[in-house]
């Protein structure tokens, strides 16, 4: 499988596009969460449409108390199974101890080994044995986002990704959320549009980038954890 000859997903809704993935790719697809806005949308698409697709989500180990309010939540709401992977305990202790708990604000080379360890090494082995990805992003998010297909081949994971809401925007999320009461992570209504690890993520202020509070103290680097690398 490679871009030459992804599914065609011309002329379809989002919930015909992932029931088709859905046939042709049983057991073989997979739906990341991080618990945002957008990845609770997602969900609830999934859950209400009783489509097969794992829900799986990365447990960081440093993930705001807020966010694991709605992950219990959501499990519960839907009665859904969310499965869990986390970092490698040695490489987690081997990074502690030779660097300790705040390397990443020294360099974006610490930061970068940091997300690799806690959150690509964990994604490499949840997309193992998988055909599709399935994200929450949206093109509006950043810069690095802009140019993305609905459906694309992600040559580092070998995997095909399809992103239902890639062309929603901001307000369009918030009104599916409120239409459908949709559990969501509070910090939204705090100025985090965009939420991560929680030494890593702070509140925007008007008029700022969505991804401006996601290392803030990095002012020229991409705001990317290594996940959705273009």
């Amino acid at each position: 499988m490679n871009e030459k000859n992804l599914p065609d997903i011309q002329g379809k809704t989002m919930v015909q596009v992932l029931q088709m993935l859905c046939d042709v790719y049983p057991g073989q697809i997979v739906f990341t969460s991080s618990f945002g806005m957008e990845d609770q949308a997602v969900t609830h698409i999934i859950c209400s449409h009783q489509l097969k697709i794992n829900i799986s989500t990365i447990d960081t180990g440093r993930m705001f108390e807020e966010t694991y309010k709605v992950f219990s939540r959501t499990r519960e709401l839907y009665g859904v199974s969310i499965e869990v992977f986390s970092p490698d305990r040695k490489d987690i202790e081997k990074l502690l101890s030779e660097k300790g708990p705040f390397s990443f604000y020294e360099s974006v080379e610490n930061r970068k080994e940091c997300c690799y360890i806690r959150k690509v090494l964990p994604l490499q082995r949840l997309l193992s044995g998988k055909k599709i990805w399935i994200t929450g992003l949206r093109s509006e998010q950043s810069d690095e986002r802009e140019n993305l297909q609905p459906i694309e081949w992600d040559d580092r994971f070998q995997v095909i990704k399809y992103h239902p809401l890639l062309d929603w925007s901001l307000n369009e999320v918030k009104e599916f959320i409120s239409r459908h009461h949709i559990p969501y992570n509070v910090l939204h209504d705090r100025g985090y549009p965009s939420i991560g690890c929680a030494p890593c993520t702070r509140a925007i202020c008007e008029g700022e980038n969505i991804r401006a509070g996601r290392w803030w103290w990095e002012s020229q680097s991409k705001k990317e954890c290594g996940l959705h690398s273009h």
